[in-house]
């Protein structure tokens, strides 16, 4: 029961199975998405300061009507801002684009630093991204200071098994969730193992591909979808939650956003003929940006 589910956090607090995520939404966009999204029953939002719509994110949430503390509001610390002494200042400064005395998650957006700047991407006079000197366990060790009433919970996105290791060794509090790719043609088994053993919460964002992926084409999505009379992007998100992840499927358009959050419920048969779609010419990996910025944080497509 997909919308109706939720997961423990190591904290003790519950994250919604199903969320709104809002990658590549345009401010104009998202605002209405997220209205549409609480009043179709969501309770999980994601966002990021990178996306530069947190404040539309954020004005949504406050014209819906709906309490705070029946909302999950996620945020990412971005990669100019890794430097110790700049991360409460990024905080800050989310807390105040989305207008809330508090985030019930925040997470490293990504395990690089850029070097510590007002721009977005900092780049020098060749348009290179300039790349910081901070260790990732250096910003993660500057986010534990900030639980408490402004922050209940930290977490690390885009983070691999070997940088989860890393990291386990220096924290002093392990993180409550690590947001990452995961789609059947890349379904990050490690990974959710060693979450599992280690009591850290997935979330699995572009749970559908990313965008004109080929997997909700498969035609056994597709065979699936008419056999339980659903959309094949509620089959993915189905298999996606049946594997105890949380799920953030970006929508601006109302129709696809209720039917995201309808509840499909899959045998262990189906989830096994999805499971192969690993073996696809497609499987991997789809989305890597640290190419671009002259860094190698993934090993290989796998």
């Amino acid at each position: 029961m997909s919308s109706g589910r939720a997961f423990k956090l190591n904290t003790g607090a519950l994250i919604p199975a199903v969320g709104l995520g809002t990658w590549q939404s345009k401010p104009e966009e998202v605002y209405q998405a997220v209205l549409t999204a609480i009043k179709a029953g969501y309770r999980h939002i994601d966002t990021a300061f990178v996306y530069r719509n947190e404040a539309a994110v954020g004005k949504a949430i406050k014209d819906s009507g709906i309490p705070r503390k029946e909302l999950f509001v996620t945020t990412k610390l971005w990669n100019n801002s890794h430097s110790p002494e700049s991360v409460k200042a990024a905080l800050d400064q989310s807390l105040a684009n989305l207008q809330l005395e508090y985030l019930d998650l925040y997470l490293m957006h990504w395990p690089i630093a850029f070097q510590t700047s007002s721009r977005i991407f900092p780049r020098d006079e060749n348009k290179k991204i300039l790349i910081g000197s901070t260790d990732f366990t250096e910003t993660y060790a500057a986010m534990e200071k900030l639980l408490g009433p402004r922050v209940r919970a930290i977490g690390v996105s885009n983070f691999t098994v070997a940088n989860l290791e890393k990291l386990m060794k220096s924290a002093t509090i392990t993180p409550a969730a690590v947001q990452v790719e995961i789609h059947p043609y890349f379904p990050q088994t490690e990974l959710l193992e060693f979450c599992e053993k280690h009591n850290i919460h997935v979330t699995a964002y572009s749970p559908l591909g990313s965008t004109s992926s080929p997997v909700m084409q498969e035609k056994i999505v597709i065979d699936m979808a008419e056999k339980y009379k659903v959309s094949p992007a509620q089959v993915l998100l189905a298999w996606g939650v049946q594997r105890n992840t949380s799920v953030i499927p970006k929508s601006v358009t109302p129709s696809r956003i209720i039917s995201n959050f309808q509840d499909v419920v899959l045998t262990k048969e189906d989830i096994e003929l999805l499971n192969d779609l690993s073996k696809s010419d497609y499987a991997g990996r789809l989305l890597d940006p640290s190419s671009l910025w002259g860094v190698n944080i993934f090993p290989s497509k796998l």
